[in-house]
C-alpha cells in the first residue's frame, strides 16, 4: 500500500491530507477544528461552500466516541457518507430512506463504536430510537448542520429543530456545534440560546463568493436567454428555480424539446420520481434540475457550474443559499436572476395571506431586501452582504454592475407622464392599460370609458411599451408609486407621487443590458483557473475516465474526484504516484484506489499526443 508523505508535522495537517486529500485547510477551518479537538460549543457561520463539514469530521476521525451529526436532509446525509466512504471513513445515516432491519444492524454497530460519524434528521432524534442511540453510544460531539432552522427569525424555521436544544439538558458535557451559512446577527444569536450554547467560540466568516458570478437580466423571452446560455457552455450543470410546481414541470418540458437533459423537482411529485430524479442529476446523468424555491434540495454537488432563478426569491437569505449551491469545488460559476415587478406583486399577495400582522411586516421587509438588490446598480456585494450585518467596499469584480456598469438615463420627465397617467384615468387601472393609455393603443375598453380623449392619450407613442414597463417598476421599487396586493394590481399615487410630479425630484431609469449571445455569460475563463492554465482537452478526457468509474462503483462523479482534482491533474499532468500526491484531493485511499487509473490514462493522453 502507497504512503503519504506528511506534509506537516502537526495531526491536523496530517490528517487532512492523509484522510481527506487535501494540501491546506480553507480560511476558518483549521481555528474551528481546533476549538472542536478542545472540546468547546461552537458557533460556525460560514459562506456555503466553505467546507462547514470538514469541521465536525475530521476531529470525529481523531477523537474518541462517535459524532453524531443532525441534518434535515436526507439526500445531503446521503451525499457526505458516499464522500466519506470513499475516504475510507466510517460513518452511517439512520433516517425513514433505511429499513427497520438494517436500522437496528446499524445501531447494533453504532453501540460497538464501528462509526466515526452518525447522521440523523431532527424528527427522529426525539423519537425512541434516537432517545435509544444517545443513551448508548458515546458522543464526542453533537453537530446541527443548518443550525438556522432553529431560529423562528430564520428563513427555513423548523419546529422539529427546537428539539435539539432538549438535548443539552441530557447531555450537558457533551460539546455542541451549530453551523449554518445564512444567519443574520438575530438568528446567531437566538442559535445560542436555543441551544442553550456554553461560552460558545463564535466563527463568523465573510459571506462574500468571489467565485460566484451575480448576475441580474430582465425578465423577457427567459428561456430564448436560457437556451442561449447553455449553448455557450455545453459542459456547465446546473439548477434554474421557479416559484410554482406549474413553471417547473413547464420549464423542463420546454428545455428537454430543445435537446437539453432536465428533470423536474418539487413536492408535487411521487417520492420515488423525486429520489430518481436527484440521482440522475447528482450522477451526471441530467445536465438541468429545474426546481421549486419553496422545495430545498439539499444537494451537496460541488460541480454546479450555474444557478439561475427564473422567479424572484422572497428573501435574502433564500437567495444566498441557493446561489450558493453552485460552485462548491472553488471554481467559477454563474448566479443568474431573472426581475421582473410583476414577481413582486405576486409574493405580496401571498405575504397578505398570512394572517399575522408581525409575519406579514417582516416578510415584506424580507421582500423589500431582495428587490433592492435585484435593481441595484452599485456593486451586488454591498446589500448582500449588508443583509448579513457585513459592510462591503463594492468593487468586487465579480458581479454584473462591477464588470459591465449599468447605463441610466434621465426619466423625469416620462415619469411625470406616467404618474400623470394614473391621475387622470382616476387611480382604477394596473400596469398594463396605463401603459396602453400613455402609447395611444385604442381598444373597445378605452373607446368605451372615453380615455381617448384625455389628454395624456398617446403621449408616449414614442417610446414602446417595455420601456414604459420600466418607467413603471422604476417608480414602484422606489415607491414614489403604490401597487395593491389583490389579484388585479391598481396603480394609486402616494405622498411621495407629488413632488415627482411637480419635477422636484428626479428619475433615473437603468438601460436593460443587451440579451441573447453577447451577454449571455460573464467573460470566458476557460483553461484556467485559481492555480493557473490546464489543458481543457486532458480535462474532458478525465471527466470521462471520471464518469465510467463512478457508474461502475454506483456513487456520483465528483465522489471519484471533483472538477478541481481534474482542473489539478490537467495542470500537473502526473504521471507516476509521486507526482500525482501533489493533485488536490489526493488522500491516501484515493490514492490507492485510483492513482495508477489516473496516472496511466495520462500517460497514454500524452502518448498520443505527441
Amino acid at each position: 500500500m502507497t504512503q503519504l508523505k506528511p506534509p506537516a508535522s502537526d495531526i491536523l495537517q496530517t490528517t487532512l491530507k492523509q484522510r481527506f486529500g487535501h494540501d491546506e485547510f480553507r480560511p476558518m477551518q483549521r481555528p474551528i477544528i481546533s476549538d472542536a479537538m478542545d472540546g468547546r460549543d461552537i458557533l460556525a457561520i460560514m459562506p456555503t461552500g466553505a467546507g462547514k463539514s470538514l469541521c465536525y469530521q475530521l476531529p470525529a476521525v481523531l477523537r474518541e466516541g462517535t459524532t453524531l451529526v443532525i441534518s434535515p436532509l436526507i439526500a445531503l446525509m446521503a451525499d457526505q457518507l458516499k464522500a466519506l466512504e470513499a475516504n475510507g471513513i466510517r460513518g452511517t445515516v439512520l433516517n425513514s430512506s433505511v429499513e427497520p432491519a438494517e436500522i437496528a444492524r446499524r445501531e447494533a454497530a453504532a453501540r460497538n463504536g464501528e462509526y466515526n460519524l452518525i447522521y440523523l434528521a431532527p424528527e427522529r432524534l426525539m423519537g425512541f430510537a434516537g432517545q435509544r442511540l444517545i443513551n448508548n453510544v458515546p458522543l464526542n460531539l453533537i453537530a446541527i448542520d443548518e443550525a438556522h432552522c432553529i431560529s423562528e427569525w430564520g428563513h427555513d424555521f423548523r419546529p422539529e429543530y427546537r428539539q435539539v436544544g432538549l438535548i443539552r439538558q441530557r447531555m450537558p458535557d457533551t460539546p455542541f456545534m451549530a453551523l449554518t451559512a445564512t444567519a443574520t446577527p438575530r438568528v446567531a444569536q437566538d442559535i445560542i440560546t436555543q441551544l442553550g450554547l456554553r461560552n460558545p467560540a463564535i466563527h463568523r466568516g465573510g459571506f462574500e463568493r468571489p467565485n460566484l458570478y451575480y448576475q441580474v437580466r430582465p425578465k423577457q423571452r427567459v428561456l430564448e436567454q436560457i437556451l442561449a446560455y447553455l449553448q455557450m457552455n455545453p459542459h456547465h450543470e446546473g439548477i434554474i428555480y421557479c416559484h410554482s410546481r406549474k413553471g417547473v414541470e413547464e420549464m423542463a418540458q420546454r428545455l428537454v424539446q430543445h435537446g437539453i437533459k432536465a428533470l423536474p423537482y418539487h413536492g408535487g411529485l411521487d417520492h420515488d420520481v423525486r429520489s430518481a430524479n436527484q440521482h440522475e442529476f447528482i450522477y451526471g446523468q441530467a445536465r438541468v434540475m429545474v426546481a421549486t424555491i419553496a422545495f430545498g434540495m439539499g444537494v451537496d454537488k460541488p460541480d454546479v457550474r450555474f444557478v439561475i432563478h427564473a422567479d424572484l426569491p422572497r428573501h435574502i437569505e433564500g437567495y444566498y443559499q441557493e446561489t450558493g449551491r453552485a460552485g462548491r469545488d472553488g471554481a467559477p460559476a454563474d448566479c443568474i436572476l431573472f426581475f421582473s415587478y410583476g414577481d413582486c406583486a405576486k409574493i405580496e399577495r401571498f405575504i397578505m395571506e398570512k394572517s399575522d400582522p408581525k409575519e406579514q411586516e417582516h416578510a415584506m421587509w424580507q421582500l423589500r431586501q431582495m428587490v433592492r438588490f435585484a435593481y441595484a446598480t452599485q456593486c451586488r456585494c454591498i446589500p448582500l452582504m449588508a443583509h448579513f450585518g457585513q459592510d462591503h467596499p463594492g468593487n468586487c469584480n465579480h458581479c454584473d454592475n462591477c464588470l459591465e456598469p449599468p447605463i441610466t438615463h434621465d426619466a423625469t420627465d416620462d415619469a411625470r407622464k406616467f404618474l400623470s397617467a394614473v391621475a387622470r384615468l382616476g387611480q382604477r387601472y394596473g400596469v398594463a392599460y396605463v401603459v396602453d393609455i400613455l402609447r395611444g393603443q385604442s381598444s373597445e375598453r378605452s373607446k368605451l370609458e372615453g380615455h381617448e380623449s384625455l389628454t395624456v392619450f398617446g403621449i408616449g407613442a414614442n417610446q414602446p411599451a417595455a420601456y414604459w414597463r420600466r418607467v413603471a417598476e422604476t417608480l414602484l421599487i422606489k415607491q414614489v408609486l403604490t401597487q395593491t396586493q389583490d389579484e388585479f394590481p391598481v396603480l394609486t399615487l402616494n405622498e411621495s407621487s407629488l413632488p415627482v410630479l411637480k419635477g422636484q425630484v428626479p428619475i433615473e431609469v437603468i438601460q436593460p443590458k443587451a440579451m441573447g449571445r453577447k451577454n449571455a455569460s460573464k467573460p470566458a475563463r476557460d483553461g484556467r483557473d485559481d492555480g493557473g492554465p490546464y489543458d481543457t482537452d486532458l480535462f474532458e478526457s478525465l471527466r470521462q475516465l471520471r464518469y465510467t468509474l463512478a457508474q461502475e462503483q454506483n456513487v456520483p462523479p465528483y465522489v471519484v474526484f471533483n472538477d478541481a482534482s481534474l482542473r489539478d491533474m490537467a495542470r500537473i499532468q502526473p504521471t507516476d504516484l509521486g507526482e500525482f500526491t501533489r493533485v488536490s484531493g489526493v488522500g491516501e485511499h484515493k490514492l490507492n484506489r485510483y492513482g495508477k487509473i489516473f496516472t496511466d490514462a495520462i500517460r497514454e493522453w500524452l502518448d498520443n499526443r505527441r
